[in-house]
């Protein structure tokens, strides 16, 4: 590799880096449908190089999510090796879960939207959070903490739902709504 091959690269790299943090900001602020433009501002460049790095919306969606997701996933991981009981860091993953969902405007419309592009973004949530989630709820069963009729699709999907946020459904509406749905996933004592 040449000394400008190098350089080139480099600059790629810190180009989409700048996008990835630009679209994600953007995306807290506007949803997933802001303008595009409005994310090339942000980044600092035109919005020929956002098309050369994400040919489509949906690229980008997903690159922007796809780190977040891998965030919950090794929080879950994390969660099962602390001394903590079972249901408690099901409670804590449920609660970074639902701070993901919440604060990525227009996300939980997305995942469910019948747009093919988005596919990826639907599969790679449910190839990588339902069975983080799964985890947590099997170690909180085994320890006789959680139902066993408890399943991650079910219970995300019932979070999900639960944090479509509109008037006068705000994000302390949607914390206090899952806590009290993950009461209900407790094991009768």
């Amino acid at each position: 590799m040449t000394e400008s091959s190098g350089t080139r690269q480099a600059g790629v790299r810190r180009n989409r880096e700048a996008l990835l943090a630009a679209a994600a900001a953007v995306f807290v602020e506007q949803g997933v449908q802001a303008p595009i433009r409005d994310i090339a501002g942000r980044a600092g460049v035109g919005l020929g190089t956002v098309y050369r790095h994400f040919p489509n919306r949906a690229e980008l969606v997903t690159a922007v999510y796809r780190h977040q997701i891998e965030e919950c996933v090794e929080l879950a991981a994390a969660l099962r090796r602390e001394p903590i009981a079972p249901a408690e860091a099901l409670a804590r993953w449920i609660d970074a879960f639902v701070e993901f969902l919440v604060t990525k405007h227009g996300l939980g419309v997305a995942l469910q939207s019948e747009d093919p592009s988005l596919l990826a973004l639907h599969t790679l949530m449910l190839d990588k959070l339902v069975p983080a989630c799964a985890s947590l709820i099997a170690a909180g069963v085994a320890a006789d903490e959680i139902d066993p009729g408890v399943t991650a699709h079910t219970l995300m999907r019932a979070v999900g739902n639960l944090c479509i946020l509109g008037p006068g459904y705000e994000r302390a509406h949607a914390q206090d709504m899952v806590a009290r749905l993950l009461v209900g996933c407790r094991r009768d004592r």
